[in-house]
């Protein structure tokens, strides 16, 4: 957890950075950088697909170290790169490694918790997992956040160093102190290829259905400004108060809630994420400009619909793929289930921008009816999982599992 962290604030500080970074310190376009940054990107697409594979025959572990190391690399480079080829090689490393990175993590906490002494549940790690990640972006964002107010040359520099540091500080301390040990499994096992996985039409059909949740959890970052600002004209403090207030109730509160939820179906659990989502989105919708009495609380609360649905369905979600993942496959199911991330991030922008050109209600309305639309698909898929998948406290093992 404490490497987690680590990593995580190397990613906060960077995050919001790369376009400002290279604009101010080389001499390279704006419209060209975005081109490089997007390319290094789409360059990444069939990363999970190798990284799962690899992470079944080798472990999961040794990518997560191997995807902080390239990350490490990487921004070493951006402080060394001036011309449109050194930073598309830069930025190319740092992509690779974020996709390997998100491709392997969740399997190696899996494998740890499988190897782990403690009688935590899985969802219960993913939780705890979830606080490192969001506490560690938090307090990187701060940083970065006072190097962009700053604004110096120097001030860049340090924070791409910084990030650096941070990775491979976190791949050196995942190295040498902890251990996830994969189960063996019988080569050629039945369905624990990409082939039985095409077959496997729950898996996919929760894939497919956890790419409308991916898309809605970026949803109040990518749109509450805007949002706010165009479509309300509501002071500018007002967006960022929120967001950062999201942030730390989602890191304080995402494993004590999930602790609780234990006694109730998996499914059931991402059904209310949905159904909370989606009153959040009909009340946002709700809101018009010039009523300034009206305008902080339906935002506020609004929010806190949000978080409720943030803090269980993250950990939740991911313990739910896991346990529908054959255990010979677990690396390459897992890996897969990452692309509903990596889709709903290409899809999430465009359509926030374009359904908020139609009118300023119209996206959370839309966005709205598609939880709820996924609320019910998660109700039919429900028919067709196995009951040891849906309980977090089964005790069985998973899918797969050669006894």
């Amino acid at each position: 957890m404490g490497a987690l962290v680590v990593d995580s604030i190397g990613n906060g500080l960077f995050l919001p950075l790369p376009l400002v970074f290279f604009g101010q310190l080389t001499h390279v376009s704006l419209g060209l950088l975005g081109v490089l940054i997007s390319v290094a990107n789409a360059v990444t697409l069939p990363v999970p697909v190798w990284a799962g594979a690899l992470a079944d025959r080798f472990g999961a572990l040794p990518l997560v170290v191997g995807a902080q190391l390239l990350q490490g690399v990487g921004y070493v480079g951006y402080d060394l790169v001036h011309g449109p080829v050194g930073i598309l090689v830069t930025s190319g490393l740092v992509a690779i490694g974020v996709r390997f990175f998100w491709s392997s993590v969740f399997t190696a906490v899996a494998d740890f918790a499988d190897a782990s002494p403690s009688t935590r549940s899985k969802d219960t790690w993913f939780a705890w997992t979830n606080t490192t990640r969001t506490a560690g972006l938090s307090a990187g964002g701060v940083v970065a956040g006072i190097a962009i107010a700053r604004g110096s040359d120097a001030g860049y520099r340090a924070v791409a160093l910084g990030s650096a540091a941070a990775y491979l500080l976190a791949a050196v301390a995942i190295a040498v102190f902890v251990r996830a040990p994969r189960q063996a499994h019988p080569r050629g096992e039945s369905g624990a290829g990409y082939r039985g996985m095409l077959r496997d039409r729950t898996f996919l059909g929760f894939t497919a259905v956890n790419t409308a949740f991916a898309m809605t959890s970026m949803m109040l970052a990518l749109g509450l400004p805007v949002f706010v600002l165009t479509g309300l004209h509501g002071p500018r403090f007002l967006a960022p108060a929120i967001l950062v207030a999201n942030t730390g109730l989602v890191a304080l509160l995402a494993a004590p809630v999930v602790g609780r939820l234990t006694p109730f179906r998996r499914s059931r659990v991402v059904m209310a994420a949905a159904g909370l989502w989606a009153a959040w989105c009909f009340l946002y919708a709700t809101l018009v400009p010039g009523r300034p009495a009206v305008l902080v609380p339906v935002l506020v609360g609004g929010a806190a619909l949000f978080v409720a649905a943030e803090v269980i369905h993250a950990p939740v979600s991911m313990a739910l793929a896991t346990a529908l993942s054959p255990a010979p496959a677990r690396g390459r199911y897992l890996a897969v289930f990452q692309y509903s991330f990596t889709f709903a991030s290409l899809l999430g922008p465009a359509f926030f921008t374009t359904l908020f050109a139609l009118g300023r209600a119209v996206p959370w309305i839309v966005l709205g009816a598609v939880n709820l639309l996924a609320a019910l698909s998660m109700r039919l898929l429900e028919r067709t999982m196995p009951d040891p998948a849906q309980r977090a406290g089964s005790g069985q093992q998973p899918r797969g599992t050669v006894s």
